[in-house]
């Protein structure tokens, strides 16, 4: 029997082939299905996951977003624009999707709805998943005016949660002591572009404190990745994925 292919699933089908092209994409397992990470630029990223869309500091001109799904849940790290862009979160956003936004965001955004602020060490439990800010911030590098790029309290890392797996977001911070509390992750994004965040020195310590059983670097710029790998490949428990960001 010839099975008849309805319109809406070749439209199905097309738009999922117009997002995919220029995304790189893993998968992992969950104890709730499967987890869906699109690799987008910079420090662009989006999960698939339990049916539903997890934008993380969307910014326009880092990918095609015209093309990719709308989002149920949309986290900013912190206020600078290679991070906060208030016109792809208003092409993403949905009637229910729900902001998670720093206090500086807040600010910046005042005619956002549907946001909700999070500070270091605030725990947010939506949309069936569990979601902790966590601090980002810089230590050594610093402006000229000696002030820090991202000072502490101003931003926000993310450990988000979803099924039996634990994601650390570290936004834009350094190798700071607060990560010696982190514990049980099974994948981490770490900044690693001077001066803003950190060297492959500073990553890959950062990564010996936090040990993720996957390490992404990513908002790399034109840092040498491979120097990363190399101070790590030591480290058999830490798998190294690099991913063109």
């Amino acid at each position: 029997m010839k099975k008849t292919i309805s319109f809406l699933s070749i439209l199905f089908l097309l738009n999922n082939i117009s997002y995919s092209q220029d995304l790189q994409t893993d998968m992992f397992e969950t104890s709730k299905g499967e987890l869906k990470i699109n690799f987008v630029n910079h420090g662009s990223i989006f999960f698939e996951f339990d049916g539903k869309t997890i934008h993380i500091d969307p910014v326009l001109r880092m990918g095609t977003y015209e093309n990719y799904p709308k989002a149920d849940l949309i986290i900013i790290t912190h206020h600078h624009n290679d991070h906060l862009d208030l016109n792809a979160i208003e092409l993403l956003k949905k009637e229910n999707t729900k902001i998670i936004f720093t206090e500086k965001c807040n600010e910046m955004s005042e005619n956002i709805s549907s946001v909700i602020v999070m500070q270091n060490g605030d725990i947010l439990n939506i949309n069936q998943m569990e979601i902790e800010a966590v601090p980002a911030y810089n230590i050594e590098n610093k402006r000229e005016n000696g002030d820090p790029f991202h000072p502490k309290g101003e931003g926000n890392g993310y450990i988000i949660k979803l099924g039996d797996k634990s994601i650390y977001v570290a936004g834009d911070t350094e190798n700071i002591p607060e990560m010696k509390s982190l514990t049980n992750i099974d994948i981490a994004f770490l900044p690693m572009n001077l001066p803003y965040t950190m060297s492959p020195e500073m990553a890959s310590m950062a990564a010996k404190v936090i040990r993720p059983k996957v390490l992404y670097p990513y908002h790399y710029g034109n840092t040498d990745t491979s120097i990363l790998i190399d101070l790590l490949k030591n480290g058999k428990d830490i798998e190294v994925r690099i991913k063109n960001m």
